[in-house]
């Protein structure tokens, strides 16, 4: 009877957790390779107006772009052109060239945080000639 008690204690605990716990949707897996020591971690929101883009540019970093608000175009140089809403995901390697970065609407602004593993020390962003 004790062990059958248990049982029941551990089946009630494993669905009152997974009913109490915050749903859980994997967003993005990609495997890194091993970085250097000299590596840190810089998050920046970035806020886009209407219609707002950058020009070409390149971070020499892995960055992970993920939308808050509205709608943003995304294409690394030799990629496909991308259109991400919230929730949805962007990467750049530290060779790619980030040839679009725009508000996909002309109306509605959008919001999206950047992870960047970079260099310490090193610039955030260069800019590039168009590809």
């Amino acid at each position: 009877m004790k062990g059958l008690y248990r049982m029941g204690l551990v089946l009630l605990l494993a669905v009152a957790d997974a009913w109490l716990s915050p749903a859980r949707a994997q967003v993005l897996n990609i495997p890194l390779p091993p970085l250097p020591a000299n590596q840190e971690m810089l998050v920046l929101e970035v806020d886009l107006a209407p219609g707002q883009e950058s020009a070409p540019h390149r971070h020499d970093a892995h960055v992970f772009v993920y939308v808050l608000e509205g709608r943003v175009n995304m294409q690394v140089a030799g990629g496909e052109l991308m259109t991400l809403s919230p929730g949805e995901m962007f990467y750049e390697r530290p060779d790619d060239v980030h040839a679009v970065s725009r508000n996909a609407s002309a109306t509605e602004p959008a919001r999206f945080l950047v992870h960047i593993i970079k260099t310490i020390g090193a610039p955030v962003t260069t800019q590039v000639g168009r590809e």
